[in-house]
C-alpha cells in the first residue's frame, strides 16, 4: 500500500522542476514541514536544479553530473505533463538524449555486449516497442518476422539482433530521431498522464505488470543504457534522482519477491536509506540479513554486477543471502 509519505517522495523531483500538476501542488509543502527527510530531499533538489540553470561549469575529461544534465535540464520545457509513474521514464529519455549530443563521431565505441553506442540506441528502440504496440503507438521499427507463439526470451533475443541489424544499415542520426520520437510518444500517450488508465495489468517481456509499472521498466532500462554510453565516452552519468531512484527500487524488490517465491529460505533484505523486506518463507525465521546501496542493487538487478562483486553488507547464513543475490541478478535481460 502507496502510503502519503512515498506519494511525495514520488512527487519531489517533479515538483524540484516546477513540473506538478495543479492538484500535486498542495501536498508538498504541508508534508515538507512535517518530515524532516523529505525536507533535506527536497532542498538538494531545489539546490541542484539551481546549479543547472546557473552558469556553464568548466568542462573536464569526466564531466560533471549538473554538467552533462543541464541539456536534459532544458529539454524539459518541451517534454509532456506526466504523472508520477512516467516521470522516471521521461527523465531517463532526456538524460539520454543529453549525453547522445557527446556522441557525435563516436558512435562505434564499444559499449556491452557485442553493440557500440549506435546499436545500443537501437536497442532501446525494439526495446519500447512492446509497450508502444500494446498503447497504439505507431513504432518506428520495421514489423517483425519473429514467430508470435515463441518462447519470450528468445523472441526477444532475435528481435533486438534483428533491429540492431536493420538500424546498423541508417545513420546514428536516424535512429536516434526514431527512438526519441517513439518515447515522446509514448510520453503523450493518456496513460503517461493518467494513473487510472496506467492501472490495468498487462503482460510484456514476460512480465505480467500495471502499465504503470511498464513505464517504470522503460525508465530502468534507459537509465542502465545511459550509464553504460556513458561509461564508454568516458562521460560522468549520475544515478536518477532520488525520488525516481526509489520507486525503481521498490518495484524491482517486488519483482525480486515474486521471483524467489514463498519457499525460498527467509532473508531480511535492507536498502541504504530506505526500507526493509523479508524475502523468501513467511512460515520460518530469517536466515541472513542482506544490505545494498539502491544503485548498487538497480546495477545488480539490471545485470550490472556479478552477485559476488556487488558490495554489500550481510549476516547470517551465507547460502540465503546467494540465493538472494544469485536470483536478483537472473532478472537482467538488458
Amino acid at each position: 500500500m502507496t502510503t502519503e509519505h512515498d506519494a511525495v517522495r514520488d512527487l519531489l523531483a517533479a515538483w524540484a522542476f516546477g513540473a506538478l500538476e495543479p492538484a500535486d501542488e498542495k501536498k508538498i509543502p504541508r508534508h515538507l514541514a512535517e518530515c524532516e527527510d523529505c525536507a533535506a530531499e527536497a532542498e538538494r533538489l531545489r539546490e541542484t536544479v539551481r546549479l543547472l540553470d546557473g552558469p556553464q561549469l568548466n568542462a573536464s575529461p569526466a564531466r560533471p553530473a549538473a554538467d552533462l544534465l543541464r541539456p536534459a535540464l532544458r529539454l524539459r520545457q518541451a517534454a509532456p505533463r506526466v504523472a508520477p509513474h512516467a516521470a522516471p521514464y521521461a527523465a531517463a529519455v532526456a538524460g539520454l538524449k543529453a549525453l547522445l549530443r557527446e556522441a557525435d563521431g563516436r558512435w562505434g565505441t564499444p559499449v556491452v555486449h557485442d553493440w557500440d553506442v549506435h546499436a545500443t540506441v537501437a536497442h532501446l528502440l525494439a526495446a519500447d516497442e512492446p509497450l508502444a504496440g500494446r498503447l497504439g503507438v505507431d513504432t518506428r521499427v520495421r514489423p517483425s518476422t519473429i514467430d508470435e507463439d515463441a518462447p519470450w526470451e528468445d523472441a526477444w533475443n532475435r528481435r533486438t539482433a534483428q533491429v540492431i541489424a536493420h538500424e546498423h544499415g541508417r545513420t546514428p542520426e536516424e535512429t536516434v530521431a526514431d527512438w526519441a520520437a517513439q518515447a515522446e510518444a509514448l510520453l503523450a500517450t493518456p496513460e503517461a498522464r493518467d494513473p487510472e488508465r496506467a492501472a490495468p495489468a498487462v503482460t510484456l517481456m514476460g512480465m505480467r505488470l500495471p502499465v504503470a509499472e511498464h513505464f517504470l521498466v522503460r525508465a530502468f532500462e534507459v537509465w542502465i543504457h545511459t550509464d553504460d554510453i556513458g561509461r564508454a565516452l568516458g562521460l560522468a552519468v549520475p544515478p536518477p534522482p532520488e525520488a525516481h531512484l526509489w520507486q525503481l527500487v521498490r518495484l524491482a524488490v517486488r519483482i525480486l519477491g515474486l521471483a524467489l517465491g514463498p519457499t525460498a529460505p527467509p532473508v531480511l533484505f535492507a536498502v541504504t536509506g530506505g526500507d526493509e523486506w523479508v524475502l523468501g518463507s513467511e512460515d520460518e525465521p530469517v536466515r541472513a540479513e542482506l544490505t545494498l546501496s539502491p544503485v548498487d542493487f538497480c546495477l545488480l538487478v539490471g545485470g550490472r554486477y556479478a552477485p559476488d562483486e556487488v558490495p554489500r553488507g550481510a549476516d547470517g547464513d551465507a547460502a540465503a543471502v546467494q540465493n538472494v543475490l544469485e536470483r536478483a541478478a537472473s532478472l537482467a535481460w538488458l
